[in-house]
């Protein structure tokens, strides 16, 4: 079924209202009682097919998105969950690479739902949306079935809902400081709980890290027995060079070197998901020394590869991106592509982010590449106030190059006819525009500009 099937969507709709009276992804207990009790009912889903886990600060679902077309591409049927979603919840739950359609979402949960209020019944908290999504999509795969699960965690690692799940490889992108609300600015701690989806007898996957981050990872390596793959010493990129779309990669593997990988993304961040993305998948299969995964499958994977949101063409002349850098890490990430790949002499920037972000850090990282910058609230409740904004913009960028415009599609159109001014120095063809601050503005300038969700 489609995923715009009108009574499809109004039944997502009414699901989607029935979750959100749940608490928030933004509230959270420590404790996977809930998730467990709601496994057992449904008969331990989480448990009929082998699991890729997958936490870290940046970069889980670029990874999650490369690791499903891996093995997709090498021929095994997949199931990926991913959060949050950009612009509609389906996205959340993927099999074979694409979103469950609006029906199947809502099916899987009436599926579940009196088990869900079982739970319910039994404890003095019920069970949050998160929970109640991550039960979905451990009963879909089961259901598919599904030959590996790819599954990214919502918060943190060692409370988080889908951990439950003891994943065969244990995939940590770099941490660095986010959600301090509920991790708080203990680089160590937070590096701590993530480590705890490494379970015994697993692979870890590790992204190059902080010493001091990287130290904790290896202990909780030690404590359960498990192996590493480190980037940077095991497996990493020999070369990444700029391609039209994207780059093309020189991969060192645990099994050998791929090279002419094409991978239509860009930014060396997303080189380095790529390296780590193809040490998991080798994990999985057992590849080692001398036994590499096929290259004309790894090059096919690599180039089907898409992320939405992710420094995401979505307009030419002049040339629109967005991107869901919503931390300081995230807006280096994105500041340092556009530096590294581009060559705009004139970048305007279109900022919303939310209340409880670091909005100094996000700022700070993205004046070097912004010639000037709009400022604006994606619609969400969470979202900081354009004013607001615009009053920690100014201690940044200057008051010269700081505009608010309160609505985004305003701000969108602000940016474009900023881009396009014409001078001697800044003609159209060396302007741009990037939308970004959060998840939900980079979910909603793509609606803006017609695209699908993904």
């Amino acid at each position: 079924m489609p995923q715009n099937d009108p009574e499809a969507l109004a039944a997502l709709r009414e699901v989607e209202s029935e979750l959100d009276t749940r608490w928030p992804e933004t509230k959270i207990e420590p404790s996977t009682e809930r998730i467990a009790a709601l496994a057992d009912l449904l008969g331990e889903p989480q448990r009929a097919y082998p699991v890729v886990h997958i936490t870290g600060t940046n970069g889980k679902t670029s990874t999650s998105r490369m690791i499903d077309a891996l093995f997709t591409r090498i021929g095994l049927r997949t199931g990926r969950y991913t959060s949050p979603h950009l612009q509609l919840a389906t996205e959340r739950i993927s099999l074979d690479g694409a979103p469950v359609s609006p029906q199947r979402y809502v099916d899987v949960y009436r599926d579940i739902e009196p088990y869900i209020a079982m739970v319910d019944a039994k404890s003095d908290v019920k069970m949050s949306k998160f929970e109640v999504l991550t039960g979905m999509a451990f009963a879909a795969f089961a259901d598919a079935p599904v030959d590996v699960a790819v599954v990214e965690v919502g918060l943190g690692g060692r409370w988080d809902a889908t951990n439950i799940a003891d994943g065969k490889v244990a995939v940590i992108t770099p941490i660095d400081i986010d959600h301090t609300d509920f991790l708080g600015t203990d680089i160590l701690g937070i590096a701590a709980e993530k480590a705890g989806i490494i379970k015994e007898g697993a692979v870890a996957v590790l992204a190059e890290q902080r010493p001091e981050v990287a130290q904790v990872l290896l202990e909780r390596c030690a404590e359960v027995g498990a192996s590493v793959a480190r980037q940077g010493m095991e497996f990493g990129v020999l070369t990444a060079e700029t391609a039209v779309g994207g780059q093309l990669l020189k991969l060192q593997g645990l099994g050998g070197v791929y090279d002419e990988i094409f991978l239509p993304l860009f930014g060396a961040h997303q080189a380095a998901n790529a390296a780590q993305a193809l040490a998991a998948v080798e994990v999985f299969f057992g590849a080692g020394a001398g036994r590499k995964l096929d290259i004309d499958a790894v090059r096919e994977a690599f180039a089907t590869v898409t992320s939405p949101g992710r420094l995401e063409r979505v307009r030419n002349a002049p040339s629109v991106f967005v991107d869901a850098a919503h931390n300081p890490h995230g807006a280096r990430a994105l500041a340092a592509a556009l530096q590294e790949q581009f060559a705009f002499r004139k970048l305007v920037g279109v900022v919303s982010v939310m209340e409880d972000k670091d909005v100094d850090g996000i700022l700070a990282a993205l004046e070097p590449v912004f010639t000037e910058v709009v400022l604006t609230n994606n619609g969400s409740p969470r979202a900081m106030d354009a004013d607001k904004l615009a009053g920690l913009a100014r201690e940044v960028f200057g008051e010269d190059r700081i505009v608010v415009e309160p609505r985004l599609d305003d701000a969108v159109e602000e940016a474009i006819r900023l881009a396009e001014e014409i001078d001697d120095d800044s003609p159209v063809s060396g302007s741009g525009v990037v939308v970004t601050g959060s998840v939900v503005t980079a979910g909603a300038a793509r609606a803006l500009f017609g695209k699908e969700p993904q």
